[in-house]
């Protein structure tokens, strides 16, 4: 240790280890006394999670390709994008993925609807508020720097293993990017034309619904983009918890040392990665088109 470092006050090693030590036990505790309540307030999460993952995997698998390829056409009005998508998709269940995919597509849709809920109020309380931005601001840098394995390990100790911890996990690692384009898309809205909205006598509420999102829709749909990609990468290390999808094949070909079923699992998370990634970037890019009309 170097001579000037030895002369900073230092916690006793003892005293560093009771501090760890109540730590841990006031978090055990509370887990025993509140789990089960907490865990109780998500049963209505669960059923819909559950919901969709039946949907998509009763369903017949053409009927679930066309309709996300008709999504695909819709977005951006390409029937390129759609065609890429149907043999995407059509490449996944080549390889034996479908199952794996549909569950994974059911937690992402799930997780990227809660962080639009929840981020989309927080980025307006943002954008009205500097008092708001300042505070919120540190605790997204927290959420974005934060190791993804730590997510896991409070979620674990209060809720145990299954999806609900593994969604949750994934909403907080997934939200920053939507609450920071929020705030950034409604604080570029043009001065002047929100002038013009309250001189025509629109109020707060109009202003916002009708003048502001809107402008700011393509901002918006950029930060859902980037959610809905940090969303898949982290339902790939949620397997570690029981999340069933993707994940699980890439975290069995890793533990047993399978190269093909790491291959195949891997290709079928960048295709679905890339097939949200464009699909979402069209939609924006069509906004943004009409936006400069």
């Amino acid at each position: 240790m170097p001579d000037w470092l030895a002369n900073f006050p230092q916690m006793d090693r003892t005293d560093l280890r009771s501090l760890s030590k109540g730590i841990d036990e006031a978090y055990r505790a509370f887990s025993r006394n509140y789990g089960d309540a907490i865990e109780g307030a998500f049963d209505p999460l669960l059923t819909f999670l559950i919901w969709i993952e039946r949907i998509l995997l009763g369903a017949p698998w053409f009927v679930v390709l066309a309709a996300i390829a008709a999504l695909a056409y819709f977005s951006g009005r390409s029937w390129k994008l759609a065609l890429g998508v149907t043999l995407a998709f059509l490449a996944i269940g080549y390889m034996g993925m479908w199952e794996d995919t549909m569950r994974t597509l059911a937690i992402i849709c799930v997780c990227t609807l809660i962080a639009i809920a929840i981020g989309i109020p927080i980025g307006i309380a943002m954008s009205r508020s500097d008092r708001t931005a300042k505070t919120i601001t540190p605790i997204l840098d927290v959420m974005q720097t934060m190791p993804i394995f730590v997510y896991l390990i409070p979620v674990v100790m209060l809720l145990g293993l299954g999806k609900v911890p593994g969604v949750i996990a994934v909403v907080i690692y997934a939200l920053p990017p939507v609450i920071r384009l929020t705030n950034l898309g409604l604080r570029l809205v043009d001065k002047d034309i929100l002038e013009a909205a309250d001189a025509f006598g629109a109020g707060p509420r109009q202003r916002l619904i009708g003048v502001q999102l809107p402008l700011a829709l393509p901002n918006i749909m950029a930060g859902i983009n980037q959610t809905i990609m940090m969303a898949l990468s982290m339902v790939v290390i949620a397997s570690m918890i029981g999340v069933k999808g993707l994940g699980q094949p890439v975290l069995q070909a890793v533990t047993n040392q399978y190269f093909a079923l790491g291959l195949f699992s891997g290709a079928a998370v960048v295709a679905l990665a890339i097939v949200f990634d464009r699909i979402s970037q069209s939609y924006g890019g069509r906004l943004q088109k009409h936006r400069s009309v």
